[in-house]
């Protein structure tokens, strides 16, 4: 299982209507074929300047792949996450043996 992770910044005051707006967004990728597990989190730690969270895992790298291709995806990204998103980590990982 490959297991996706990223933590950003929003541009958006804490608590607006518009953070809330981004993450239901967010929690609709949910939605796409292979996505496994979508988490919605929010940082209660001080360690960084990551505000939020989004977790989820795909089958295989195919799966990650069409994700990745899915229209749902690509207009999130264009639409919502480039022009909302200040700052963000994305990490990808699998279990080690």
């Amino acid at each position: 299982m490959i297991r996706h992770t990223v933590f950003f910044k929003l541009k958006h005051p804490p608590g607006s209507a518009q953070e809330a707006r981004f993450i239901d967004l967010a929690r609709a990728l949910a939605q796409i074929q292979g996505v496994i597990g979508l988490e919605c989190v929010r940082q209660v730690g001080r360690k960084n300047a990551y505000t939020f969270g989004l977790l989820m895992g795909f089958a295989d790298e195919a799966a990650y792949d069409a994700y990745n291709r899915h229209p749902d995806h690509v207009r999130f990204v264009d639409e919502v996450w480039v022009p909302e998103v200040e700052q963000f980590i994305e990490i990808d990982y699998v279990a080690m043996a």
